[in-house]
């Protein structure tokens, strides 16, 4: 199976890689809620607060150009509300919807690209988060590699058999072939969790993921979370002075 991006950059050895999960979270949610609320200056702070993102990146070591581009996937979607906005009369309002999307989703992927799934949602149980979510969002994050990879083992199983994009231009073909794709990946996926199901509980699964290795809150967790949670708020408080 092909590794993900994502989960390989999340296996670095930076200094920020190296803080404790909790500290992360918390300078997140700090992050995400000076974004959200900010109103009438947020033209003005996004470009100090991309900054921050870029220099965090540079810090742990990750493709600045591919963290920043891989944040942009939830441009479309939000460009869809925001030419609303335009069209309603309000084309602030469009570049403010805009601007906290972005920075949203790039604070998230730096959160993400910094630290393992199994650590993260393990941080995330240890500041009270239902564990069952956690659990299902694991496995959703899994299963769809696996489906992916099904579907190309697929691909290439047609493509051996002589299948060609032009074979399946007839409306009626295209739909029975989409319909048989579906159906057979659906039974491959289901007999695949069957096997997964089966070999944890033959393994001692009880309902949660035990951790390779303890985490533990040191000092300079602590100092993290302070620092990364303040450079936001104080970021923002400079830009609303200055645009008085």
């Amino acid at each position: 199976m092909h590794h993900v991006v994502l989960d390989r950059w999340s296996r670095g050895n930076s200094p920020v890689h190296r803080r404790d999960p909790r500290a992360k979270i918390l300078a997140l949610a700090v992050f995400l809620i000076a974004v959200a609320t900010a109103h009438r200056a947020l033209l003005l702070l996004a470009p100090g607060l991309l900054l921050l993102l870029a220099a965090t990146l540079i810090w742990a070591r990750l493709p600045l150009a591919g963290v920043l581009a891989r944040a942009a996937v939830v441009v479309p979607f939000a460009g869809v509300f925001a030419l609303i906005s335009g069209l309603a009369g309000d084309p602030a309002r469009g570049l403010s919807l805009m601007a906290k999307s972005y920075l949203s989703a790039l604070a998230v992927l730096v959160v993400g690209a910094t630290t393992p799934l199994p650590a993260l949602l393990r941080g995330f149980e240890m500041t009270g988060v239902p564990r069952f979510l956690l659990i299902v969002g694991q496995f959703l994050y899994r299963y769809l590699f696996v489906i992916s990879e099904e579907a190309q083992h697929m691909r290439k199983a047609a493509a051996a058999r002589g299948a060609a994009a032009r074979d399946w231009m007839a409306r009626d073909l295209r739909f029975r072939a989409a319909a048989g794709a579906l159906g057979v990946l659906f039974a491959r996926s289901h007999a695949r969790a069957e096997d997964i199901h089966r070999a944890m509980l033959s393994r001692g699964f009880v309902g949660h993921f035990q951790p390779l290795e303890p985490i533990r809150f040191r000092r300079s967790d602590a100092a993290f979370a302070v620092l990364a949670s303040l450079a936001p708020i104080l970021v923002r408080i400079a830009v609303e002075r200055a645009a008085r």
